[in-house]
């Protein structure tokens, strides 16, 4: 009932400001996803059961699942976008996982109000990936918060970054939305519109990478609108319980002593080196300054997984779009609205794989894998390696069932690369839309969509018989 009102009001009063007519498809929308979930209430009202760790996968599953599908109903009920319900479905699950896949094309002339609702959706989807890493993911042993509670300052040390959970959701909830106002205002001051600096705020900050245009950023033509791009999607990408302790204590040296940030910091800036100095000897570009324009920010829109685009990385030179790929494969942060396997995994298998050389010099040493100064229990390491696996055989076996469909190799491998990692744009057939890819692709690079966000384990557990039983 929240999701039917949250989703579709705003879009409507856009409707209603812009005269786009659509305003009855939000209407429509409204009525019928408030009137299912209140027969849903009305059959629980008088349940008072407290839900358990198996009842949480579940719910957490159906979150994205269920509103990812709920919130098709407007482009279904739209006049102005022709969609099946496989591309509509596509699209909405595409806005709240933040992943930024899109189904369609002609953005520029499609109504305000449906652009908007586009947006919105990334923006509600990126705060419910931050209560999700937060407050629920601990229960995987896979989670960011587990990894930081011996490591980070203040109130990190626990799962809960207060006390109570509700209280943690209202803290994060007054950081993003405080990050979402600044970045609109700073979109707007260099030069975009009031509605295209807010419509791309929300999936900047979300790390979503929807736009109101076809060309994405690459429309505005402006370095400054570029470098608020950059800044908002690095800040996005770091681990919001860093942010919390910065609102909470009004300082900023923890960030420069947490492990995962220096590493994520690292990733970004040898990344980038390495892009504007293919770039500029390359002469793609007139000048160092506009090399380094577009490499920077598009290795960091790929590499927190946002997916915006100035450039058409797709034809970049030698292994440029491949090395943004795998970036993106590596991710932002934990605890942050970007996707991919998080940084913090990354740094701890690196860590793994060092300690095993170690050992073949030392055979008998006990040597401990450390995050700062702190040992990481072998518990979190095993999960971390388990979660690779999994990851890395669930990549293989969409990979396949896309080629079934008849994609080709590159396509498929960067579809589902862009999907499991909440990317958005591939290569090949996917760099700009995923319109013409078969229903049947499109259906599984949902699912991957779904497995990405919730981190893999959390949608895989359902399918175990051993969770079913009582």
């Amino acid at each position: 009932m929240l999701f039917s009102v949250l989703g579709n009001l705003p879009p409507l009063i856009v409707s209603f400001i812009y005269g786009d007519g659509m305003g009855g498809a939000f209407l429509n929308s409204l009525l019928i996803i408030f009137s299912i979930g209140f027969l849903m209430w009305l059959t629980t009202l008088r349940s008072h059961a407290e839900l358990g760790t198996r009842d949480g996968f579940l719910v957490v599953t159906l979150f994205w699942a269920v509103l990812g599908t709920a919130g098709s109903l407007p482009f279904i009920l739209s006049s102005a976008v022709e969609l099946s319900i496989t591309d509509a479905v596509f699209e909405s699950l595409s806005g709240l996982t933040t992943t930024g896949a899109t189904v369609i094309s002609g953005l520029d002339e499609l109504p305000k109000s449906i652009l908007f609702y586009r947006q919105q959706l990334q923006w509600l989807g990126g705060m419910g990936i931050i209560v999700l890493a937060m407050a629920l993911l601990p229960m995987l042993g896979i989670g960011g918060m587990q990894l930081y509670r011996a490591e980070s300052p203040g109130p990190v040390k626990d799962n809960k970054l207060v006390p109570r959970l509700a209280e943690t959701a209202k803290a994060l909830w007054y950081i993003y939305l405080t990050l979402t106002i600044v970045c609109a205002l700073a979109y707007w001051i260099v030069g975009m519109d009031l509605f295209d600096a807010i419509s791309h705020s929300f999936t900047t900050v979300a790390i979503g990478g929807f736009s109101t245009h076809d060309l994405s950023m690459g429309y505005f033509d402006n370095p400054a609108v570029d470098m608020v791009a950059i800044t908002f999607m690095f800040i996005a990408g770091v681990n919001f319980a860093l942010h919390f302790t910065a609102w909470q204590r009004r300082q900023i040296k923890h960030y420069l002593v947490d492990p995962e940030f220096q590493f994520y910091a690292f990733i970004l800036a040898s990344v980038s080196v390495v892009t504007v100095s293919v770039l500029y000897f390359s002469d793609i570009y007139s000048g160092f300054y506009e090399a380094a324009i577009k490499g920077v920010f598009q290795v960091v829109s790929i590499a927190t997984t946002t997916g915006f685009a100035t450039a058409d990385f797709n034809s970049w030179p030698l292994f440029l779009p491949y090395m943004l790929l795998y970036a993106a494969i590596i991710g932002a942060c934990a605890g942050s609205t970007g996707g991919g396997m998080k940084v913090i995994r990354i740094l701890l298998i690196f860590k793994q794989g060092f300690r095993e050389v170690q050992r073949l010099i030392h055979p008998r040493a006990v040597i401990p894998i450390k995050l700062g100064r702190n040992a990481v229990p072998d518990r979190v390491v095993e999960s971390v390696w388990g979660f690779f696996a999994v990851y890395v055989m669930a990549f293989m076996v969409m990979l396949l069932a896309l080629l079934a469909t008849g994609l080709d190799i590159i396509t498929a491998f960067s579809a589902v690369g862009a999907c499991i990692n909440n990317l958005g744009p591939g290569l090949a057939n996917v760099a700009v839309t995923y319109g013409h890819l078969p229903a049947t692709a499109k259906w599984i690079l949902c699912f991957a969509m779904l497995l990405g966000r919730l981190e893999v384990f959390t949608l895989l557990v359902l399918f175990t018989p051993m969770f079913w039983k009582r």
